[in-house]
C-alpha cells in the first residue's frame, strides 16, 4: 500500500510540473528575438550573420530560479549574412543542411545566480549532434519588456559544421562568437 501510495504522489507531482510548465510558460517574441554570430574567415577577415525564428517554451523567475528552464529553436533557413550567395551556400548540405537539419535547439538543465548576472548550463543541438554548453546572461528590463541577452563561444568542430569542407581555419574559423537575444512578449 505504501508503495502505491509513494507512486501516485510522485506521478501526481510529475504530472502537475508538467501542467505548470504549459500553463505559466513565457512567450518569445520571435520578431525582436535573434542570435548572432561572428566567425573568422580567410585569416583577416570576420564574418557576421544572424539568425531568427527563435521559438520555444521557456520560463525564467530570478526569484526562484529551480523553475527556470529553457527550451528554445531557431530555424537555420533564416540565416542572413548581408551576401546573399553565402546565404545560399549556408544553407546547403556542407553547413547547416537546413532541409536535413530544420532547427538549432537548446535545453537548459540548470539556471544559477552569478554575480551580476545568471548563469545556464544545458544541451545545444546543431547538425543532430547533442552538446553540453554554457554560458552567463543577464536579465534586462526594457520598457516593462524582459529581455534576456547572453554571449558564448563553441567549437564549430564540436558539432561538425563544415568540418569535412573547411577543416583548415585558414577559410572558415574554428571559434564561432554568438550573442543571443531573446525578447519576450510582454
Amino acid at each position: 500500500m505504501r508503495k502505491s501510495l509513494f507512486h501516485r504522489v510522485n506521478f501526481l507531482t510529475v504530472l502537475f510540473s508538467l501542467v505548470s510548465v504549459v500553463l505559466f510558460a513565457q512567450k518569445i517574441n520571435t520578431e525582436k528575438s535573434s542570435v548572432k554570430f561572428e566567425i573568422g574567415g580567410l585569416v583577416w577577415s570576420t564574418v557576421e550573420g544572424e539568425i531568427k525564428g527563435m521559438s520555444g517554451s521557456l520560463i525564467f523567475d530570478k526569484n526562484n530560479l529551480s523553475l527556470s528552464f529553457f527550451n528554445v529553436c531557431i530555424d537555420p533557413k533564416t540565416i542572413f549574412t548581408d551576401d546573399e550567395k553565402r546565404d545560399t551556400h549556408l544553407k546547403e548540405p556542407d553547413f547547416f543542411n537546413t532541409l536535413k537539419h530544420t532547427n538549432i535547439c537548446f535545453k537548459s538543465t540548470n539556471v544559477t545566480k552569478s554575480k551580476d548576472s545568471f548563469h545556464v548550463i544545458g544541451k545545444l543541438t546543431l547538425l543532430g549532434i547533442t552538446k553540453s554548453i554554457e554560458f552567463d546572461f543577464k536579465s534586462i528590463n526594457e520598457s516593462g519588456v524582459l529581455v534576456l541577452v547572453g554571449e558564448l563561444e563553441i567549437n564549430r568542430f564540436d558539432f561538425g559544421l563544415a568540418a569535412e569542407s573547411y577543416s583548415s581555419t585558414m577559410m572558415v574559423g574554428k571559434e564561432v562568437i554568438i550573442k543571443i537575444r531573446c525578447v519576450f512578449l510582454d
